[in-house]
C-alpha cells in the first residue's frame, strides 16, 4: 500500500510541475499575443508588466508547484521507506493539494472575471480600460493547443491520484 501511494504522489508532483515547464517554453510567446492584443486596444503594453501580470513560469508560479511537488516527493519516499510519519503526513498534504487544485481550477474557470476585479482594485484607469477576455484570449494563443489538454489532464491526475492516495490510507 505504501508504494502505490507513493507512485500517487510521484503523479501529483509531476503534473504540478508539468504547467511552469510549459509556462517557461512558451510564456513569451504567450505575453508578446497579450501586449499585441493591448496595443490593437490602445493600451500601453506595457501595463501589464508594470502591475505585475506575466504568463511566463516566473514568481509564484515556478514556486508554488515545485515547492508542492518536492513535498509530495518527499512524502513518496517517507511512504517508501515506511516511516511512521508517512500516513499523517499524507493525510494532512495530499489533503491540502487536493483542495489547492480546486482553488486553481476555480481560478482557471474564473479568469476574467479574477483579472477585471484584479485590474480595478488597482485604480489604473489604463487598466480599467482592458477588455479582459480579448487580452486573455490572446494569451492563450502563444500556447499551443494541446497545453490546455495537458492542464486538464494534470487536474485529472492531481484530483484521482490524490483520491487514490487518501482512499488507500482509508482502507488499510
Amino acid at each position: 500500500m505504501n508504494v502505490f501511494v507513493a507512485v500517487m504522489q510521484v503523479l501529483v508532483a509531476v503534473a504540478f510541475v508539468s504547467i511552469p515547464v510549459v509556462r517557461r517554453r512558451y510564456g513569451a510567446t504567450a505575453m508578446a499575443g497579450a501586449e499585441a492584443e493591448l496595443a490593437r486596444q490602445g493600451v500601453r503594453k506595457t501595463v501589464l508588466t508594470e502591475h505585475g501580470m506575466r504568463f511566463d513560469a516566473g514568481g509564484h508560479e515556478t514556486a508554488a508547484p515545485v515547492t508542492i511537488a518536492a513535498v509530495m516527493l518527499t512524502l513518496a519516499t517517507l511512504n517508501l521507506l515506511g516511516s511512521g510519519w508517512s500516513h499523517p503526513l499524507t493525510w494532512v498534504f495530499q489533503t491540502l493539494v487536493l483542495l489547492g487544485n480546486a482553488v486553481i481550477l476555480y481560478s482557471n474557470l474564473t479568469a476574467a472575471k479574477s483579472v477585471q476585479a484584479a485590474f480595478a482594485r488597482k485604480g489604473d484607469p489604463m487598466l480599467a480600460r482592458i477588455d479582459v477576455p480579448a487580452l486573455l484570449k490572446a494569451a492563450e494563443d502563444g500556447f499551443p493547443a494541446w497545453t490546455w489538454v495537458l492542464q486538464n489532464v494534470r487536474h485529472v491526475v492531481v484530483f484521482g491520484a490524490s483520491a487514490l492516495a487518501l482512499g488507500a490510507l482509508l482502507a488499510a
